[in-house]
């Protein structure tokens, strides 16, 4: 087996109709439900102006050789329009990833989710208006190799997540998530109700009802002192 040398055609299948749940759940709320610990770092954000302000899509992994995009042109031919590519890059910024011109194939031709790049973009006056989820860590002038080696749907590392190949990806404003397809469906209830009770608390701030009797309980349990004086 040619391993850093692969394409694997299959992977496991996700549900259509969960991505239609999530696109009504911030990442915010998600990451609450995870324990705080999904979220790609790594200064990943989104630098595209998509209409629908959540990204929901089933991954398909690749793990290129820094700065080198041949395999992710073969993952491109890979997608289709439930899928999110999701791009390993070992960390490498010198290097921009996709452009102009492979964007515009990802979304008027293949119709994909969206991407996410453990990497720079390039021309990104054209990226930055366009209404497509593009997830990356900013932009370089640079292009890529088209080289190899790399693989496609193998379990990757990006921003200090691992993701596999059929994971449900989640970005928005605020950042991607990566939610395990076998805890998609239960993850979706759970992070439902929080979302509901997130949105209370919201409109408990407005409206000057918020219980915050915690933050005083919280440090008095931790042995703050209080000081009725000025610092000398």
């Amino acid at each position: 087996m040619a391993i850093g040398n692969r394409i694997f055609i299959q992977r496991p299948a996700g549900d259509p109709a969960l991505l239609k749940s999530y696109q009504h759940l911030p990442t915010a709320n998600i990451a609450d439900t995870m324990n705080r610990i999904a979220v790609l770092g790594n200064g990943i954000r989104r630098v595209s102006s998509p209409a629908k302000p959540i990204m929901a899509g089933y991954a398909i992994t690749v793990k290129v050789r820094a700065g080198d995009n041949l395999m992710l042109h073969a993952a491109l031919d890979m997608a289709t329009e439930n899928d999110v590519i999701v791009v390993s890059n070992e960390g490498d910024r010198s290097r921009a990833l996709m452009g102009e011109i492979m964007i515009a194939y990802a979304h008027y031709t293949r119709k994909i989710a969206g991407i996410v790049l453990d990497g720079p973009v390039r021309d990104i006056d054209a990226l930055s208006v366009l209404d497509f989820p593009i997830f990356a860590t900013g932009s370089n002038p640079a292009g890529p190799f088209k080289e190899g080696p790399g693989e496609v749907n193998t379990p990757i590392a990006v921003g200090g997540v691992a993701v596999r190949p059929g994971d449900l990806i989640v970005g928005d404003a605020d950042g991607v998530i990566a939610v395990p397809l076998g805890d998609a469906a239960a993850l979706l209830d759970e992070a439902t109700r929080y979302a509901s009770f997130d949105a209370g608390k919201v409109e408990a701030a407005k409206n000057g009802t918020a219980n915050r009797a915690w933050v005083r309980q919280s440090l008095d349990e931790k042995g703050v002192e209080f000081i009725d004086g000025i610092c000398p």
